[in-house]
């Protein structure tokens, strides 16, 4: 589970986008260099060679704190972190104390800010791909009330769109090419095109299909807390794993009584279990209803 590639985007504001090179610059050995791109990147090259990038992205609400006030800014406010290729057990940690120097240096997130997760898609079959989308679906409500989805972001995380998942149980398509074409069903734009409407999902396969060959999970709010960014981390690298080893998965909601048992059940089940995945329980569990120990009424 844990062994699987990913990488990461992690927006936010507070800080310019060179100060953020800078500091990463700094906590990693690494040199800086200015790429003069459409997107302003400051690359930090780290002695192993990997480059971590400081991006701007027009959908942040760009801010700066002044004399204790939160305030407008101007758009070299606007920072999007970009990891290299990353792997949990090797890289988590200097992900996790990157996120606090940025954050100690003045970096912060508002709700125009999310993180995306891109996890290396190339063990992925026709039949993991379907279970990944029926996942999501199924998991949909649960997900996005224990995420906390700002309403800011929602049109750039929308949940599993009801129509394409019913082709795809329907069709039950049996190769990549039926799947990429059940994908761009009803969409007028080249599949080519960069910002495809259809990447705007909480599971974007536009990224699949014609980027990288990553898998992207969008519905996360962006968090400059390197507790929370492990968990969501920990959780995106657990759902391709179900999705990777399951042998078929269903798109029906659950009833669900008690959100907090139904979330701690459903992920112990996908092996979040022990102390390592402790953080990542709490997280998910703490904005929902009920008792996580909550067992069955007798009858």
């Amino acid at each position: 589970m844990l062994t699987t590639r990913f990488g990461i985007e992690v927006e936010l504001t507070g800080i310019t986008r060179k100060q953020a090179a800078k500091t990463a610059a700094a906590f990693l050995g690494g040199r800086i260099e200015s790429s003069g791109d459409y997107y302003d990147t400051q690359k930090v090259i780290a002695p192993d060679g990997r480059i971590w990038k400081f991006m701007s992205d027009g959908s942040i609400r760009t801010q700066k704190k002044e004399s204790c006030r939160i305030v407008a800014a101007g758009r070299e406010y606007s920072v999007e972190l970009v990891s290299p290729i990353l792997t949990y057990r090797e890289d988590i940690e200097t992900l996790q104390e990157l996120i606090r120097r940025l954050r100690k240096a003045g970096g912060f997130a508002n709700t125009s800010c999310g993180i995306h997760i891109h996890i290396d898609g190339a063990n992925h079959t026709p039949r993991s791909i379907r279970n990944f989308i029926n996942i999501i679906a199924s998991k949909n409500d649960l997900f996005y009330k224990a995420l906390q989805i700002a309403p800011d972001r929602m049109r750039f995380c929308k949940k599993m769109d009801a129509a394409l998942v019913e082709k795809m149980n329907r069709r039950k398509p049996k190769t990549m090419a039926a799947i990429e074409s059940i994908w761009y069903e009803g969409y007028s734009e080249s599949r080519s095109t960069h910002y495809h409407n259809s990447r705007y999902h909480f599971l974007n396969l536009h990224s699949f299909f014609n980027g990288n060959g990553t898998i992207e999970l969008r519905g996360f709010n962006s968090e400059l807390h390197a507790g929370k960014i492990r968990s969501y981390i920990v959780l995106a690298l657990a759902l391709n794993h179900q999705a990777l080893t399951q042998k078929c998965a269903s798109s029906k909601k659950p009833q669900v009584e008690n959100e907090k048992f139904a979330m701690r059940t459903y992920l112990n089940r996908i092996g979040l279990i022990g102390d390592e995945f402790k953080n990542c329980r709490e997280h998910l569990c703490k904005h929902l209803d009920g008792n996580a120990a909550w067992r069955f009424r007798a009858a």
